[in-house]
């Protein structure tokens, strides 16, 4: 990278997304995202759904599970497991690194 490369992005921890937000930032249609919160694949917010606001972790879950699908050909289910490992693998190497042993 050069010093003249400019590097965009969003700051997105601590945001908090509508379902149409979550499915626009993550490129994701509406109805997939219902079908696995339905399924009980992704974590449903309390309230109604028009009350409902996901977290960035939220948005990362939802990239996660359906880059699993489309990629691999996941059923939602193997998609939804995979990602529950990966989310406890990255918090346990977040405690390893608070601990000072990573």
């Amino acid at each position: 990278m050069s010093d003249d490369d400019i590097l965009t992005g969003f700051v997105l921890e601590g945001r908090c997304f509508t379902l149409e937000e979550l499915c626009a930032a993550g490129a994701l249609e509406p109805d997939w995202l219902l079908r696995h919160i339905e399924e009980g694949l992704f974590p449903a917010p309390e309230g109604s759904r028009t009350e409902w606001r996901f977290s960035a972790v939220g948005l990362a879950r939802a990239r996660r599970m359906f880059a699993l699908e489309r990629d691999f050909e996941a059923v939602p289910e193997l998609a939804a497991l995979v990602a529950d490992l990966l989310e406890e693998m990255d918090a346990l190497r977040a405690r390893l690194r608070r601990e000072g042993l990573e």
